[in-house]
């Protein structure tokens, strides 16, 4: 296994990057365990996965927050739904010893207002940031809408370094996204996380329309963190397009024919991952990326790691 990987020096930590919109953030994604196992399972889980990622130059992880989306995509899913660890139990429990900030993705819509005030207020916001979710749907019932959480942020917890979820599809579909968000900005968010990126194309127009209604309103973009994911198997593939990700036609083809889709499919995403660093120091929108595995098998996690490692490499060239 290689060595652990230190930071340099040079590099601000995970907060003050996100403060000051530079350029180069690198984090990897992750799901707690399924709220099923036990607890030395667990345990086992986040030793396996802090040797992971100690062998990569990262600024920080993402914990994601699970929900049920069937409401959004009643197609049957391709990886069965399982309730997972909440995330910032996962993390305060099995995770302490990882030693960088952690953004804990919260769907607000589970949780009461009184729930989420009581997580709000026993934050350590030196070691956490967040990302608030909203509903999958405009039909999904909700015990705390994602307006009514960020004014909740603003009352308990302004100190709370918050991101807001940026989505290609969405904007393909309605065109609107960048105003959204700038709506989510308007209301505290300082950073944005895409949705899995594979239409390179629709994702650069999206930046685009946001810079420039940032410019109409003469107020500065916020760091924008692309999501990249490899895909190693059909059934994969089959799991983006049911969380509603834009694979293009050409690319789709070539993973469903190819004999090594996950190599494939690593050679896209780091070139996705050039293409939006040009892309984006040219246009003046900070940037950076995250790393995940959609699939839970080891040999799609380890590329994610590999990925993330040329990332890196790429960011600080």
């Amino acid at each position: 296994m290689p060595e652990p990987v230190l930071p340099p020096p040079s590099r601000r930590p995970l907060r003050e990057m996100l403060e000051r919109a530079d350029d180069g953030v690198l984090l990897v994604g992750i799901t707690p365990p399924r709220r099923s196992v036990p607890v030395a399972q667990a345990a086992q889980i986040a030793e396996v996965t802090m040797a992971r990622l100690a062998t990569v130059d990262i600024d920080g992880l993402i914990l994601y927050d699970i929900d049920d989306e069937s409401d959004r995509n009643p197609q049957e899913r391709p990886f069965p739904y399982l309730p997972t660890m909440d995330p910032a139990g996962f993390h305060r429990e099995h995770l302490g010893s990882f030693g960088k900030p952690v953004v804990i993705y919260r769907c607000v819509g589970k949780y009461t207002e009184p729930e989420l005030a009581d997580w709000l207020g026993g934050v350590d916001t030196d070691q956490v940031l967040s990302v608030f979710v909203g509903a999958s749907s405009r039909d999904k019932g909700v015990q705390t809408g994602l307006t009514q959480a960020y004014t909740l942020r603003g009352r308990v917890r302004p100190d709370l370094p918050l991101g807001a979820v940026a989505i290609t599809e969405r904007y393909s579909r309605s065109g609107d996204e960048h105003l959204r968000m700038i709506t989510k900005q308007d209301r505290g968010a300082a950073f944005f996380v895409t949705q899995v990126v594979y239409d390179v194309d629709a994702t650069k127009s999206l930046l685009s329309d946001y810079f420039y209604a940032c410019r109409q309103k003469e107020t500065a973009p916020r760091p924008v963190i692309f999501t990249l994911s490899v895909c190693g198997s059909l059934k994969t593939l089959e799991f983006l397009h049911w969380l509603g990700v834009d694979v293009p036609r050409w690319l789709e083809n070539t993973l469903r024919w190819s004999e090594d889709p996950l190599a494939e499919s690593f050679e896209q995403c780091l070139s996705a991952a050039r293409e939006l660093s040009v892309f984006c120091r040219r246009l003046g929108v900070p940037f950076g990326f995250n790393v995940e595995s959609v699939s839970i098998r080891k040999v799609e996690i380890e590329a994610s790691i590999e990925l993330a490692r040329q990332v890196r490499a790429l960011l600080d060239a």
